[in-house]
């Protein structure tokens, strides 16, 4: 039962019950670490306002909601035993006196960004792959609209101390695929996830081209030598965050959001990578959701690329080597329905390979010139003219003045 004396922080007159569970997963975000099994399985077994209650010690439990927690944590593969609810809640005591949610949303509205939870428009459906382990809220700076889907969302990750080749690499692959339409997901981290995000804001041929998942809260950006490149992120993209505001990025913390990284995308492409780099770790969580796990090989002479050699070697991921062979790894994990399947296929039926990989890599939002897809298509520019003529008249393409894209309804 409620302590009579204490007043619950979601008891609220005139608040609705949605409003109380988005305050609720606030608070809960700020009170439990990321990936606290026991935490998100109280949410799970009570709803974030009963499961806040019951956290702060304003609600009393008994032994059923123990049993559902052991039953979630079970299914989710963890212990059949654990050290049971009390010793969670002393965990936790220490932070209750910091709880202050409307504190976090208003600094997340002084800084144009919002808290975005489960339910909204703008959550990430494909989170939820994590089950158990899935958010309890996302604080959220940059453009407000959905995420594109899983299947045009595409992870590229590495080493921080990148060598001049796998910034190449990324460069490359992230220009290409916001190109074709596609959003590039990383950390904001120095070295593989700067050149991503620098790519992908290059490409630009999405409305968001490229998400920046942090380990710490979206006020500050870090590391501080990326402060121009992530508020560039937050303007044309999205910066993200599982932790509140004035949350510090620790070492626990980063190897945590790797699993949103993870399964935000279809794809988890490791660029360059040591033999320990927790490049690795964003690896292992797509492996274990079933997701696609791609990797770029290197020279057997760079420590660089020995993380990548052992993923090959130990067969979990696959080799590419262009950005037309992640694209394509993309589309063989795609959710379109058997109808949307044929009706693509009935509209590239007679496409010759060249007029297939110039349709693939017309941008789907801004046009591009001639120029640029020679560049991204890898044909001459007489192949190019010759191909969007054909590809114009059949209706898949459509000129504005002087530039290409892809008709809207292609």
């Amino acid at each position: 039962m409620r302590n009579s004396d204490t007043k619950g922080m979601t008891e609220v007159a005139g608040m609705g019950k949605q409003d109380k569970e988005r305050i609720a997963r606030a608070a809960l975000a700020r009170l439990m670490e990321p990936q606290d099994s026991v935490g998100l399985a109280l949410v799970r077994a009570l709803g974030p306002i009963d499961a806040l209650g019951v956290a702060t010690g304003e609600l009393a439990t008994g032994p059923r909601v123990e049993q559902e927690i052991s039953a979630l944590l079970v299914d989710a593969g963890g212990p059949a035993t654990w050290a049971g609810l009390p010793a969670s809640l002393r965990r936790w005591a220490p932070r209750v006196s910091d709880l202050a949610p409307d504190r976090d949303l208003e600094t997340m509205r002084r800084l144009g960004g919002r808290l975005i939870v489960p339910g909204d428009e703008l959550w990430p459906e494909q989170l939820e792959d994590l089950g158990l382990q899935e958010p309890l809220c996302l604080w959220w700076r940059g453009q407000e609209q959905p995420l594109p889907t899983v299947r045009r969302t595409i992870a590229l990750v590495g080493s921080r101390d990148s060598t001049s080749y796998g910034a190449s690499v990324t460069g490359d692959f992230a220009y290409g695929l916001a190109q074709r339409g596609y959003t590039v997901v990383s950390g904001g981290a120095y070295g593989i996830d700067a050149h991503a995000h620098r790519g992908a804001l290059s490409g630009g041929a999405s409305d968001l081209p490229t998400i920046a998942v942090m380990a710490g809260g979206v006020d500050r950006f870090y590391p501080s030598g990326n402060d121009d490149l992530l508020r560039a992120v937050s303007t044309q993209g999205a910066v993200i965050s599982e932790v509140p505001p004035g949350s510090a990025p620790t070492r626990y913390r980063f190897l945590q959001r790797n699993r949103i990284i993870a399964a935000l995308a279809s794809v988890t492409v490791v660029v360059e990578a040591r033999w320990r780099s927790g490049a690795l770790n964003t690896a292992h969580h797509a492996e274990s959701i079933g997701r696609v796990v791609a990797t770029v090989p290197g020279s057997v002479h760079s420590a660089n690329s020995a993380g990548c050699h052992r993923l090959l070697r130990d067969g979990g991921a696959v080799c590419v080597t262009d950005v037309g062979e992640v694209v394509e790894l993309a589309g063989a994990t795609g959710e379109s329905s058997s109808e949307e399947k044929s009706a693509d296929a009935a509209v590239h039926d007679g496409l010759s390979l060249e007029d297939l990989i110039l349709l693939d890599a017309l941008p789907v939002r801004s046009a591009s010139s001639v120029e640029k897809l020679t560049v991204v298509a890898g044909l001459s520019p007489d192949a190019v003219r010759a191909g969007l003529g054909r590809l114009g008249l059949m209706g898949l393409a459509r000129s504005e003045r002087g530039a290409w894209k892809r008709d809207k309804n292609t």
